[in-house]
């Protein structure tokens, strides 16, 4: 079976703990889990599990980091890498970034913080058409 990737990029170490641990709980070894503090970073570990032959089936981002905004990451991710379903997750976004990543990186949909985690489960399996 090829292994699958969900990916959570957020520069708050605490909300990168409570995605992993809420979409972990939830799908368990259907899925392995990257987390990622920044896009730069993201964008390496992408490049790895790449070149590793991994497929990266979604990706998570917060939109307000340092360096890189997750809107800009998004539509990095995009350009570089074929059928990786995006979700924004954002306290903050304004609507031009969400259309923005919606246009230009093909953004699935936007969970706002604080999220409930029977929403973020609903938005994920609706994404990856599971069951």
């Amino acid at each position: 079976m090829t292994e699958a990737v969900i990916l959570c990029v957020d520069d708050e170490v605490m909300i990168l703990d409570s995605l992993q641990e809420q979409i972990s709980r939830h799908f368990g070894d259907r899925f392995l889990y990257e987390a990622a503090e920044s896009g730069e970073e993201a964008l390496e570990i992408l490049e790895e599990l790449n070149e590793e032959g991994i497929n990266i089936v979604l990706i998570v981002s917060d939109w307000l980091m340092p360096e890189m905004r997750g809107d800009e990451f998004l539509i990095r991710v995009h350009q570089q890498f074929n059928g990786i379903t995006k979700i924004l997750l954002t306290g903050q976004a304004d609507q031009e970034a969400i259309e923005r990543a919606t246009q230009e990186a093909n953004l699935y949909g936007c969970i706002y913080k604080p999220w409930r985690e029977e929403n973020l489960i609903e938005i994920i399996k609706k994404s990856l058409k599971l069951a």
